[in-house]
């Protein structure tokens, strides 16, 4: 799977995704305006020495990124707007996991184009709005990797 931060702002979640996709085998896409450096210090401390096995690209915005997908590759949208729930999703090996920025979420026309393609994982709280991006793709990924490999 490919997992796509577009416009992410801060350094440490990118690091902690990052470390996580090295784990599991997965590439990180970064799109859009980034809210720091690739090679800044604070990306580096959260990936730790993983981060030189982390396949990942960088593309400027998500129409460049959308050219470079192939037929088979589906687009799994995560928000705390999405009316569907993330144990839902139809993840495949292909699937593109994809989350907004930590402070804005998604660009505004995103909801209503990929409406039907946006999941969201449960709180059980009122007080949340939501959980942190690096949980939040954790959960996501670990969720697509359960489905994929085990079938369920």
């Amino acid at each position: 799977m490919k997992i796509v931060l577009v416009n992410p702002d801060i350094p440490w979640n990118a690091g902690n995704i990052g470390r996580t996709c090295v784990a599991t085998g997965n590439e990180l896409v970064f799109v859009g305006k980034l809210g720091f450096e690739i090679n800044a210090r604070e990306i580096r401390r959260s990936g730790l020495d993983y981060w030189q096995y982390l396949k990942y690209s960088i593309y400027h915005d998500f129409d460049t990124f959308l050219k470079t997908l192939t037929s088979d590759e589906n687009l799994i949208f995560f928000s705390t707007k999405g009316e569907e729930n993330y144990w839902d999703a139809p993840y495949k090996k292909t699937s593109c996991l994809i989350f907004g920025s930590e402070t804005k979420g998604f660009p505004l026309d995103f909801y209503s184009k990929y409406k039907n393609d946006t999941y969201s994982i449960p709180m059980f709280s009122k007080n949340m709005r939501s959980l942190n991006l690096s949980t939040s793709a954790g959960i996501a990924i670990y969720r697509g990797m359960e489905k994929i490999l085990l079938g369920r």
